[in-house]
C-alpha cells in the first residue's frame, strides 16, 4: 500500500485469508496470524458427512472467533456436483447476527446461499458479501450470477458489504464484530 500511494493508484490492497474450519470448529491458522489480517473468511472444506448437529456446532464455533469476518459457502453446495452438507441454516443466521459474521453469496458454481436463505439473513439484519470464489481472473465473470442470486433473495446494495465505499468498508471491518449489525 505504501508503494501504491506514491504511484498514483486509487485502490488499497487488503490482506485476507480463507481459513479452513477444522472438524472440531477450530481454525487452521492461529489467532496471532488472523489478528494481522484485514479480512478473515472461514470455510468448510472437509468432513462433509457430519451430522446436522455436528456440522452446525463446528461452524458456530468458528464464527465465535473474534477474528472471523465472513463465513464462505455456508452450505457447501456445488451445483450439479455436491449436495449441501447438513447444517441448520437458521442457527447459522442467528449466530451471524449475534457474532457480526458476514455470510457469503457465492457466485461460482456453488450459488450458495439459496435465495430463501438470503431473505432470512436480510430479515435477521445480517450483512452479506457477493464473491466469485475466483481461482483465476476468468472467474470474475461469475459476479453477475452472484448479483442475480442476491437479487433473487431480495438483497439491496445496503445488505451487501462489497457495495460500500472503501472508507466505509474498512471502517465496518474494523468494528468489533458484535457491534457491526
Amino acid at each position: 500500500n505504501k508503494k501504491l500511494q506514491g504511484s498514483g493508484c486509487k485502490f488499497k490492497v487488503l490482506t485476507s485469508a480463507e481459513v479452513d474450519i477444522l472438524k472440531d470448529g477450530s481454525l487452521d491458522l492461529p489467532d496471532r496470524v488472523l489478528a494481522k489480517l484485514d479480512v478473515v473468511g472461514v470455510s468448510v472444506h472437509s468432513h462433509f458427512k457430519l451430522s446436522k448437529n455436528e456440522q452446525t456446532k463446528r461452524i458456530l464455533c468458528a464464527m465465535e472467533n473474534p477474528h472471523v469476518d465472513i463465513l464462505f459457502h455456508p452450505t457447501g453446495r456445488i451445483v450439479g456436483s455436491r449436495e449441501p452438507y447438513e447444517v441448520d441454516i437458521d442457527e447459522i443466521i442467528k449466530a451471524a447476527k449475534r457474532t457480526g459474521t458476514i455470510l457469503e453469496v457465492n457466485a461460482s458454481m456453488r450459488l450458495d446461499l439459496k435465495d430463501e436463505y438470503i431473505r432470512k439473513a436480510i430479515a435477521a439484519g445480517v450483512k452479506l458479501v457477493i464473491s466469485t470464489d475466483a481461482h483465476n481472473t476468468a472467474h470474475f465473470a461469475w459476479l453477475e450470477c452472484g448479483v442475480a442470486q442476491a437479487r433473487r433473495g431480495w438483497a439491496t446494495p445496503d445488505d451487501i458489504i462489497n457495495t460500500m465505499s472503501l472508507k466505509n468498508l474498512v471502517s465496518f471491518l474494523k468494528k468489533p464484530k458484535r457491534l457491526r449489525f
